[in-house]
C-alpha cells in the first residue's frame, strides 16, 4: 500500500483527478489518494513540428513536483497529445522503478475514435493510471494481452485488457 498524489499537468478539470482518484481506490490498495491544488505547466514540452508534448520532459517537472509532496507515488494526468522521440504516440510515461508516473487523456476520450461512451472512458483512463503506477513499482511490460501491464499499442489494446495484474506481475511486486 502506498499514498499517491494526483496533479493536472496543464488545465485539467478537478472533478475529473477526484474521480481518478475515487476510481483508483477501489482498483488497488492505496493508502491515501489526494488531488493537488498544483498543476505543472506543459510549455516548455511542446514540439510544434510533432504538435504533441514530449512526455518525458514532464514527468522530470513532475519529479521536481514530487520533492515537494509526502506522497509515496505521484500521478500526473494530461489532456494533451504526448511523444517520446521513438513512438508516434504513448498514452503516458513512468519512471521504472520510480516515483513519479503520467498519462494523457487525449488519446482515450471515445471522441477521439468518433465514439460517445463516457463509461469507456472512465475504463481507459483508470487501466492506463494502473499501467504507469505499475511501472513504478518496477514491472515492464506484460506478454498477457488481458494483463494491465500489457503495452498499448492501441486504444484495442487498452479496451482488451484488463485492470488487474495478471498473476506472473503480482508475483513481482
Amino acid at each position: 500500500m502506498f499514498t499517491l498524489a494526483v496533479i493536472g499537468v496543464g488545465n485539467f478539470d478537478d472533478k475529473v483527478l477526484r474521480e481518478i482518484c475515487m476510481g483508483l481506490k477501489e482498483i488497488i490498495q492505496l493508502r491515501k489518494c489526494s488531488v493537488s491544488a498544483s498543476s505543472i505547466s506543459i510549455q516548455e514540452s511542446y514540439n510544434s513540428s510533432r504538435r504533441q508534448y514530449h512526455s518525458t520532459k514532464l514527468l522530470t517537472a513532475l519529479e521536481q513536483f514530487a520533492k515537494g509532496t509526502d506522497a509515496d507515488k505521484v500521478l500526473g494526468v494530461t489532456d494533451v497529445d504526448l511523444y517520446v522521440p521513438t513512438l508516434n504516440f504513448v498514452f503516458g510515461e513512468a519512471q521504472c522503478p520510480g516515483r513519479v508516473a503520467l498519462i494523457s487523456t487525449h488519446r482515450l476520450h471515445p471522441e477521439y475514435y468518433g465514439e460517445v461512451n463516457p463509461e469507456l472512458y472512465r475504463k481507459r483512463v483508470l487501466k492506463e493510471a494502473v499501467h504507469e503506477l505499475g511501472h513504478t513499482l518496477g514491472l515492464g511490460h506484460c506478454v498477457n494481452q488481458a494483463c494491465v501491464m500489457f503495452f498499448s499499442n492501441s486504444i484495442i489494446d487498452t479496451d482488451r485488457k484488463d485492470y488487474r495484474l495478471c498473476a506472473n506481475c503480482l508475483r513481482e511486486i
